[in-house]
This record gives C-alpha cells, sequence and structure tokens, in this order.
C-alpha cells in the first residue's frame, strides 16, 4: 500500500510541479522537448519491455494483441471526442482567444489524465517496479502539460494563484483514474488483468506515436532530441539490472 501511495503521489506531483513552473518561469523549448522525448523513450521501453511480456505471463499472446489493440483505440476515441492541444500551443500564443484556449487546454488535459491514472494503477499491480516506472514516465510527460496549462492562463488573467490552482486541478482525474482501476482490480480475473496490462501499453504507445514523439522529434534543427527518446529506452533497460 505504501509503494502504491508513493506511486500515486509521484504522479500527482508532476502537473503540479509543471504548473507552478509555468507560473513562475517557463523553462527553454529545448528543454521541453527533450522531456517529451525522453518521456516517450521511457513509455516505449516500459510498453515493450515491461508491460506487453507481463501481460503475456498473465493471460495469453491472443489476449496482450487484443489489450494492445483496445488500449489505443481508446486512446484514439478520447482524442476524437476531446481534441487534446498539445504542448507545442506553448509557442502559439496569441490573439483574443487566448482565456478561452487556455481553459481549452486545462479541460483537456485534465479529462485525459483519467486514463492515465488507470495505467498507473496497472503498472502498480502488475510489479512495484514496472508501476514506479510506468508513474515515471507519465510525470515526466506531465511536467510540459503542467507548464503549457498553467503559463497560457497566468498571461491572459494576471493571476499567479488561480492559473496555478486550475492547471493543478488537472491531477485530480489521475487520483480518480488510480482509484477506480485499485478498485476493479479485486473483482476481475487473471486473464483480464493481463488484458489491461496490453491495454496500458496499447495507451502509452499511442501517446508517443500521437503526442510526446511529433512534439518533440523535428522541433529542433539538429535531432538531438532522438538521442533524449533513446536515453529513455536505455533507462529503462538499466532499470532491469535492479
Amino acid at each position: 500500500m505504501n509503494s502504491a501511495f508513493f506511486i500515486l503521489m509521484l504522479s500527482v506531483l508532476a502537473p503540479v510541479l509543471g504548473s507552478l513552473v509555468g507560473v513562475w518561469k517557463r523553462p527553454t523549448d529545448k528543454f521541453m522537448y527533450e522531456m517529451l522525448s525522453f518521456a516517450a523513450g521511457v513509455m516505449l521501453g516500459i510498453s515493450f519491455l515491461e508491460l506487453i511480456p507481463e501481460s503475456i505471463e498473465f493471460s495469453s499472446i491472443w489476449v496482450c494483441v487484443i489489450g494492445i489493440i483496445t488500449g489505443s483505440v481508446v486512446m484514439y476515441g478520447v482524442d476524437r471526442l476531446l481534441p487534446h492541444i498539445h504542448p507545442e500551443v506553448c509557442s502559439q500564443e496569441s490573439g483574443g482567444n487566448l482565456n478561452k484556449t487556455a481553459i481549452y487546454l486545462i479541460v483537456g488535459i485534465g479529462l485525459h489524465n483519467l486514463p492515465e491514472g488507470m495505467a498507473i494503477a496497472v503498472g502498480s499491480v502488475a510489479e512495484s517496479k514496472t508501476g514506479l516506472i510506468v508513474a515515471l514516465a507519465i510525470a515526466i510527460h506531465n511536467i510540459p502539460e503542467g507548464i503549457c496549462t498553467s503559463a497560457p492562463y497566468y498571461r491572459c488573467s494576471q493571476n499567479r494563484m488561480k492559473a496555478f490552482l486550475l492547471s493543478s486541478a488537472t491531477a485530480i482525474p489521475i487520483v480518480i483514474g488510480f482509484l477506480l482501476a485499485k478498485y476493479l482490480f479485486t473483482i476481475i480475473s487473471i486473464q483480464l488483468v493481463g488484458f489491461l496490462i496490453a491495454s496500458t501499453a496499447g495507451l502509452m504507445i499511442y501517446i508517443c506515436a500521437d503526442e510526446l514523439i511529433p512534439s518533440s522529434i523535428g522541433k529542433i534543427s539538429d535531432h538531438k532530441t532522438v538521442f533524449s527518446l533513446i536515453i529513455g529506452v536505455v533507462f529503462v533497460v538499466l532499470l532491469g539490472l535492479l
């Protein structure tokens, strides 16, 4: 229980930290792109090296395949119903619609954090180390999003505290998703656990392909963010030694 609580706190603190940075002093674009790329590497590494093998171990190859497809399709559906403004919106802050854009960004990211909270719970049930890596990857991914939710709202409202609190509230769906998934694990079969682990892998692969990699790779002319992605994968591989 202590391990699960620590994993949840790590995940919740990320958007709060990002929100604080956003209303205080936003870091350089290069730093944010490299963070996103590193998060993509960690997510891809944990999906292919940890979650998918664990799903097969809990269930079967076919259940795993169905789970991966389901997770990616669900995330695609969420994106279609609730279009997600990616972090590069930070460089597009102009015009009279900034207030509307900032509120939309806060709501959109908050709702997208619900399945991410469930993914963190899935990882913590699979294995404590896996849960920690999943939480870390999502946390790294959520820090730039916290920056990009608080900074636009602060710029248009000039209210530092209100911008920080509204942006930090995007962490609430993470807690809701985590607790919901934790409850489900008390009433479902081991086969279904394997399915949900694979769904989490599908969800994370989708986030990488749809959001993190396009938001980071190619934004800097020398493509150094590619190496941040590779370092993220290597990081997961090295954690396997622990």
